[in-house]
């Protein structure tokens, strides 16, 4: 899945789509930072980052940290993620 396929689901009235659209969202953002990371770790990224790669190491968990709790709310709320 792509970002631009949770747009449908962004837009719905039903908060169950809305929710899973901030999931995929989140989840998306996260592996593509964990290969961004990956890469310039390896020296293949092809471009350099304003910020440092600490940095961007640092948000990784905050991140983590966000999918996971929407993964237990969507346990809790019985939403199929």
């Amino acid at each position: 899945m792509e970002l631009k396929d949770t747009i449908d689901l962004m837009n719905s009235s039903d908060y169950k789509d809305r929710f899973k659209a901030e999931y995929w969202q989140v989840k998306i953002r996260l592996e593509k930072l964990r290969k961004m990371i990956a890469k310039w770790q390896a020296g293949t990224l092809g471009f350099t980052p304003s910020c440092s790669l600490e940095l961007l190491k640092e948000q990784v968990e905050p991140m983590q940290n966000y999918l996971d709790t929407l993964e237990v709310r969507a346990e809790m709320e019985g939403i199929s993620v």
